[in-house]
């Protein structure tokens, strides 16, 4: 696809790759600082999990189009446990990890669109989008 970049998730160092990455695409695309922000904030949330619950996995970014406006997708995939309860998963406040529990709520209020399909035992994948109005 066009403009899109791979970056595999394995360790700390690969979430900041992977949001600098979001953010030198988001900044190509002609997204404002604030929105930038919020990208490179919702790519952080999602490679957090891969670290935390898969171990790795690859976070995949590209331009798109859809009703004449420009985008960003993110997609995050992993092969690790899964979410046994997405619903539970996306509620504000429940966290595996004793957190805040705002990361996968936290980066589907970010972006304009987010899809998460997860399978026990299989992986997770979670799809983001933000529209440049």
């Amino acid at each position: 696809m066009e403009n899109e970049t791979l970056t595999e998730i394995r360790s700390a160092v690969d979430i900041v790759t992977a949001r600098q990455r979001g953010r030198a695409l988001a900044l190509d695309l002609g997204f404002s600082g604030g929105d930038v922000t919020l990208i490179a904030a919702a790519i952080s949330e999602v490679a957090r999990n891969i670290v935390d619950h898969a171990k790795q996995g690859q976070i995949v970014m590209h331009r798109i189009h859809g009703k004449g406006d420009p985008g960003i997708q993110i997609i995050a995939t992993d092969e690790g446990p899964g979410i046994s309860d997405v619903a539970q998963a996306m509620q504000y406040g429940y966290s595996t990890r004793k957190g805040l529990g705002v990361g996968l709520p936290g980066a589907k209020w970010l972006m304009d669109e987010f899809d998460i399909i997860s399978h026990v035992g299989k992986g997770t994948t979670v799809t983001m989008k933000k529209w440049l109005r």
